[in-house]
């Protein structure tokens, strides 16, 4: 926690000082609030008011309170720079994954001309290198940053070398050893290096049992080793096995937040990322699409029922029922698509395990349908509701119980050979489809039951 809240009235009165510009007012506040709670307040001030208070920040916590911003709100502080500002005071400070990431949302004109302007050009070639991965790949998530030594070098040589590459790496977890080819061949920790004698060989006190991943590998994967060997930091190798960079974990943690809203938003039938601050044009694209799937599915719904006319004229009751048959349908087919999902997120699911799970979720829904279909015909019991009919009713919920969940359980699966999001399957799109089948399959029942 910081030792100051930011509250309505202290945001009120930071906004006068700024407007009064009371530099002598200002400091002590900045000084006592962490970068994160600056980015925080940047949110609630104009752009201008934002730029004031940077100039009142030292360097690196200007660049600390930059990367705490989200995406759309640093692109928009940062248009209160110039081209050479933004090189100088802040990709001079940055680890390249940060500037990185911060150029792919730039225009390729801007972005060029700011690795130009980097005073430092070693630091402006390993940005430039990241540039080339895919996003959401190891490359494109690790930074060019680390603390790396020969496995033939002394302890004395190490802690030399140590000192050296540390002033331009924020963190140090450990040091990585390679080869005369710079080829990782294992790490050595810093304790290591400290109690033993500088006549040492690092070869003789590194470990050779090391963790890595390659340049291409997906960014999901990186996540899934990190958090399945609670790892802080993991090597990044090239095709040749090559130490390029490492992957930290706070930045896995980004990584897994905006693949976590992505999900979400896709849940909602939202196919873009969107904020709420974003123009009414971008939120209305990105909502549309499964609006129009969900108006088609309605209008196949219609039709349906307008086939089973003469059934629900004969059996009006049945039409009493409809609305719990398609909400029964759409909830049972989340549930299942959202479990699946989530087991093929975390790799608890994997191909061996594919009939196992479709097993345990049919399991699952039977017993389910069991009770709900016994709940159903106590409540046609006690309100004195046709036997007929109840029995009619309580069998096809069963059957649309057991079916949704073979939906809900084999279109993520599907979703997943096919190399597709199958978060896809979570949304709109198993809500709507499991409504249409449960409806069919409800008059179908009927039909055969009631003639």
């Amino acid at each position: 926690m910081s030792a100051i809240e930011i509250t309505k009235e202290s945001l009120d009165e930071i906004k006068g000082f700024i407007e009064l510009q009371h530099k002598d007012k200002l400091n002590p506040i900045l000084e006592k609030l962490y970068p994160a709670d600056i980015a925080e307040l940047f949110n609630d001030i104009n752009l201008d008011h934002a730029v004031y208070i940077s100039t009142l920040l030292d360097p690196q916590k200007k660049v600390d309170v930059l990367t705490e911003l989200d995406s759309d709100t640093k692109l928009s502080f940062l248009k209160g720079y110039s081209n050479s500002e933004i090189a100088k005071e802040f990709f001079n400070y940055l680890d390249s994954d940060d500037a990185a990431d911060i150029l792919n949302a730039m225009g390729p004109e801007q972005s060029k001309e700011i690795l130009q302007l980097i005073e430092d050009r070693d630091h402006s070639k390993n940005i430039s290198s990241l540039l080339k991965f895919p996003e959401n790949t190891a490359g494109a998530l690790m930074a060019k940053e680390l603390i790396k030594v020969k496995r033939n070098w002394t302890v004395k040589q190490c802690t030399e070398e140590i000192r050296q590459q540390a002033e331009d790496v924020s963190k140090v977890y450990t040091a990585y050893v390679v080869d005369e080819y710079d080829e990782l061949v294992g790490w050595v920790s810093l304790k290591a290096i400290l109690l033993n004698k500088e006549s040492s060989k690092v070869d003789q006190i590194f470990n050779d049992n090391i963790i890595f991943e390659n340049t291409h590998t997906s960014g999901e994967e990186v996540a899934n080793t990190m958090q399945k060997y609670n790892l802080v930091a993991l090597p990044i190798v090239d095709t040749f096995n090559r130490l390029v960079g490492r992957v930290t974990f706070d930045d896995v943690l980004d990584y897994v937040k905006d693949e976590a809203e992505k999900d979400y938003q896709m849940l909602s039938g939202i196919t873009e990322s969107v904020e709420s601050s974003d123009s009414v044009w971008l939120n209305t694209r990105a909502r549309i699409p499964w609006l129009i799937i969900g108006l088609f599915g309605g209008i196949a719904s219609s039709l349906v029922i307008g086939n089973f006319e003469k059934e629900l004229v004969d059996n009006v009751q049945l039409a009493l029922f409809m609305p719990l048959i398609m909400a029964m349908a759409g909830n049972v087919g989340v549930q299942s698509s959202s479990i699946v999902v989530q087991g093929l997120a975390n790799n608890s699911i994997s191909n061996a395990g594919l009939w196992k799970a479709l097993g345990k979720e049919l399991a699952v829904a039977f017993i389910n349908g069991l009770v709900c279909s016994a709940l159903l015909m106590g409540y046609g019991y006690i309100f004195g509701n046709s036997s007929v009919i109840m029995i009619t009713v309580s069998i096809a919920l069963f059957s649309v119980i057991l079916l949704a969940a073979i939906i809900g359980t084999t279109v993520p699966l599907t979703l997943d050979k096919l190399k597709i999001d199958p978060a896809l399957a979570t949304g709109p799109f198993i809500t709507t489809s499991n409504d249409l089948i449960g409806l069919f399959l409800y008059f179908l029942i009927g039909n055969a039951i009631l003639g």
